[in-house]
């Protein structure tokens, strides 16, 4: 098994000598893909063919596209160059955990050539944006590639609802699909707000990523977990042309495949929703970051995660048994999130085990074990508890 932290300095290392991987790309990659997989040669040849026009004919300043995709990329996703920065200088952290392991596993049949195109075109990305900007509905939404998580996610958004005292008619729940990737329209569209292209050379990348998508077998066509794998939540704000974000929860397919691939299917949807619906939260009461820093991002992420304990394990909410929703955290939060100096920092695994607790004690040792606590109050106590957390 291609352990995931090698894969992604050697990714990395490819963007950064990004002309000598385009070489590369071109022969290797694409000898590759007839030892990988496509059921008809002829097909087969035929996209190699249209892709090596294609890579003949890159628009001017791809170089510098892809050089800025690798900053763009580790300055989104800590947690990359986290594991990129301990693959050099080991610390203390564990970050080759479960789910990592997990999605290595998944990983295995790509090489630095794959990783390459999804770089060049920001594939990895696509998905988020287009779930951040354009799904501002909850109507007809699904959960899971297959839709196989949507009962259980639907019914645990409209729980929290009713458990929390904040107005939350108007927040969408919505989920984010590589399926997405194979749409052109909405390449096109998301290649122009991503890059700032025009629309004649977002059509490129947009026939660009198509091509790969039909070439390799390892992006499945979209709905390979890498390009899913988040959650996230967002308050509502303009966005002209296009109208307006909503209030939304977005679930990406691949977060929920992970953890239920490791066997936490009954705990993980809900968890992971819950933890997002404690940033809304906060939004609501106005105790979310006042300024983008490490303590200010890890103080909100803490919260979160108390929001989520004290929800999972309350005999009014969620109501599963502690133990259980515990053996989930540990391997949640057990991200090896240590980048005590990014913007990003969510807290040690060991905080956010501490906040967790936290929420769960302030549930299970409560008087009145029907009685649930104002999102205010909660936020009280979590605010006197907090130099208790981060020092656990």
């Amino acid at each position: 098994m291609r352990n995931f932290k090698p894969f992604i300095c050697a990714a990395i290392l490819c963007i950064v000598v990004f002309s000598g991987c385009q070489k590369e790309a071109t022969t290797s990659s694409l000898n590759s893909a007839d030892k990988q997989g496509k059921s008809s040669t002829v097909n087969t040849v035929v996209l190699k063919a249209k892709l090596e026009k294609m890579l003949a004919s890159l628009p001017a300043g791809y170089e510098k596209r892809l050089q800025e995709n690798q900053n763009r990329f580790l300055k989104l996703h800590p947690e990359y160059r986290a594991l990129v920065q301990r693959a050099i200088v080991p610390t203390i952290c564990n970050d080759y955990t479960p789910i990592y392991q997990w999605l290595d596993g998944q990983l295995a049949d790509w090489n630095n050539e794959v990783f390459f195109y999804a770089a060049l075109t920001g594939m990895f990305d696509f998905p988020t944006y287009d779930a951040y900007f354009f799904e501002n509905s909850s109507a007809n939404q699904y959960f899971g590639v297959n839709g196989e998580y949507t009962q259980k996610t639907t019914k645990s958004f409209k729980d929290l609802q009713r458990f929390w005292n904040i107005p939350s008619q108007g927040i969408v729940l919505a989920a984010m699909h590589g399926s997405m990737l194979r749409d052109r329209e909405k390449l096109i569209r998301i290649d122009q707000i991503y890059w700032g292209d025009s629309p004649e050379v977002a059509a490129f990348w947009a026939d660009f990523i198509l091509t790969v998508l039909d070439l390799f077998p390892q992006y499945r066509n979209g709905d390979h977990p890498i390009f899913t794998f988040n959650a996230f939540a967002t308050d509502a704000f303009p966005f002209p042309p296009f109208g307006n974000v909503v209030d939304k929860i977005v679930m990406g397919d691949g977060i929920i495949d992970g953890y239920v691939g490791l066997g936490f299917g009954d705990v993980a949807s809900q968890a992971v929703l819950a933890h997002e619906f404690g940033h809304h939260i906060q939004f609501k009461i106005g105790v979310f970051i006042t300024e983008f820093t490490p303590e200010e991002t890890r103080r909100t992420e803490l919260m979160a995660d108390a929001y989520s304990a004290y929800y999972m394990s309350h005999a009014q909410g969620a109501a599963m048994q502690w133990k259980r929703v515990r053996q989930f955290l540990e391997v949640f939060f057990n991200i090896g999130d240590c980048a005590f100096t990014s913007p990003g920092h969510h807290g040690t695994p060991l905080q956010r085990l501490a906040a967790a607790d936290f929420g769960y004690s302030v549930a299970n040792d409560a008087q009145k074990q029907g009685h649930i606590l104002t999102s205010q109050e909660f936020a009280a106590l979590f605010a006197a508890k907090l130099p208790t957390l981060v020092n656990p």
